[in-house]
């Protein structure tokens, strides 16, 4: 594909998460309790009324707009549990050209009680079977699903090597502004948020001790009344690459794979690469995004494989961080 046709397909990607957004709003403002009831419990999540609507949308929107010059398979949670599904329709996922990763909702629970904003992550790659990995992605987008009083939901969009388009929709009258992200350009995490995910109960005691430690070995702990650093759990891994994105947040790392490994606990629930597909973006924006152990995140483009991620808002971040992060993760996940 040419620049130009990727950046049709950003275009695409955006469209496809202006449909959900709009009708999500839509929907919620006359269906009460039955927004947030369970509909089905899979290997990746579990699946809520919510998520029905979303995804139904997403079916109807590939069969009516994507390009059949373009044949492309589509991965999706709330899928996992089907056969192949593809565009136009019937087509031999070896006939298929792309292949799109999308995350309906990600941060489910903060729509279903109007906590915060949720995220509609979508990314497309050249098909390559099983073989398809987070590293083959050519073109994410991100679309926010904002509370009920917010009026203002951010759009971010990739196409690799081209920079980011960060749009703000005004979802009362469909109106956009450019704006322009900028990730903090902080050396260290001193009187900043930085954050190691625990989100749910399991795990917890370990993953704080490995903070406490990687806080202490940085800076040293209780030396002074004033806190050193702050934390932010946003339930959702769209929403976490944003906060990097957007300034918010200098550090954020998800070691729940590496936790519960130690741990022995089976498959709970983590972070999957419908979570972790717009990690392109935050990379476009000048961010650094890698797996804890270094490296690029290179895991298939499928709805069940354990992902942990590791992002700092900038190369002075990564390398003020990273050895220290890494000696830690050895020594108490790996080890």
């Amino acid at each position: 594909m040419t620049i130009r046709d990727l950046h049709r397909a950003r275009r695409l990607l955006c469209q496809l998460q202006d449909h959900i957004r709009d009708l999500l709003i839509h929907a919620r403002t006359g269906q009460g309790t039955k927004f947030g009831r369970v509909v089905a419990v899979t290997a990746a999540d579990t699946i809520y009324h919510v998520d029905r609507i979303s995804e139904h949308a997403i079916l109807e929107w590939f069969s009516e707009n994507w390009p059949r010059a373009w044949p492309v398979e589509l991965v999706m949670e709330g899928l996992e549990d089907a056969e192949a599904v593809t565009f136009p329709h019937g087509t031999p996922v070896a006939k298929t050209a792309f292949k799109c990763i999308l995350d309906p909702i990600d941060g489910t629970r903060n729509l279903m009680y109007d906590k915060r904003s949720a995220w509609i992550l979508s990314a497309l790659a050249p098909q390559r079977g099983a073989r398809t990995h987070t590293g083959d992605i050519l073109v994410a987008a991100m679309t926010e699903l904002p509370t009920t009083k917010q009026w203002r939901a951010d759009q971010l969009s990739a196409v690799q090597g081209q920079g980011v388009i960060v749009e703000g929709v005004n979802v009362l009258d469909g109106t956009r502004h450019r704006c322009k992200p900028t990730p903090s350009r902080e050396r260290d995490c001193l009187g900043g948020f930085a954050s190691l995910t625990r989100f749910f109960p399991e795990g917890k005691a370990l993953t704080s001790a490995l903070e406490e430690k990687l806080w202490d070995s940085l800076y040293g702990l209780g030396r002074q009344p004033s806190p050193l650093v702050f934390e932010d759990q946003y339930v959702t891994t769209g929403g976490q690459l944003y906060e990097i994105i957007v300034g918010h947040d200098r550090f954020i790392a998800d070691l729940r794979p590496l936790v519960f490994a130690k741990l022995g606990y089976p498959d709970l629930l983590l972070c999957h690469p419908y979570d972790i597909c717009t990690e392109l973006i935050a990379r476009e924006a000048g961010c650094i995004v890698e797996s804890p152990l270094g490296g690029s995140v290179r895991v298939p483009l499928d709805t069940t494989s354990p992902v942990g991620w590791v992002a700092f808002a900038n190369p002075a971040l990564a390398r003020h961080l990273r050895p220290t992060l890494q000696r830690l993760i050895k020594e108490m996940l790996t080890a």
